[in-house]
């Protein structure tokens, strides 16, 4: 039986994640045979298993496809709670989760509502309301 190399990342997982508190945009994979977008780190296509994806940068809008409030969160976000976990669908594709911590109440957001990725420091990606997000400064 041949032993199969498996593929190496450019980068761990901890890395990516890690890009995001540090203001880094939202990265994904596109397959480059089926053309899927993923916000999953991976080193292989979910959906037709190829091998060798392509780093793809995500938007940094989406809409809300599902949520949940949390009121017993973990220990990093302990003095958070209650906040919204999200699943967004980027804009362009990749579907990603993350934390909203300005919305403390179920019916503070809803399915289909529109949301901006917000860097931080804090550990995850960060969601705020597109209504929240600050203004643009034009023809400066």
């Amino acid at each position: 039986m041949p032993s199969e190399t498996l593929p190496a990342a450019s980068h761990s997982i901890s890395e990516w994640v890690k890009s995001y508190e540090d203001g880094g945009p939202l990265r994904g994979f596109r397959c480059p045979h089926c053309g899927l977008i993923t916000a999953t780190w991976g080193l292989a296509c979910p959906r037709c298993g190829t091998v060798g994806l392509e780093e793809h940068a995500l938007s940094a809008t989406g809409t809300v496809v599902a949520f949940t409030l949390l009121t017993v969160p973990g220990d990093e976000f302990l003095n958070d709670a209650p906040y919204v976990y999200a699943v967004v669908e980027m804009d362009g594709g990749g579907r990603i989760t993350g934390w909203m911590p300005t919305v403390r109440t179920v019916d503070g957001v809803v399915i289909g509502e529109r949301v901006r990725f917000r860097p931080s420091y804090r550990p995850g990606v960060q969601f705020i309301r597109e209504s929240e997000a600050a203004p643009t400064i034009s023809g400066a």
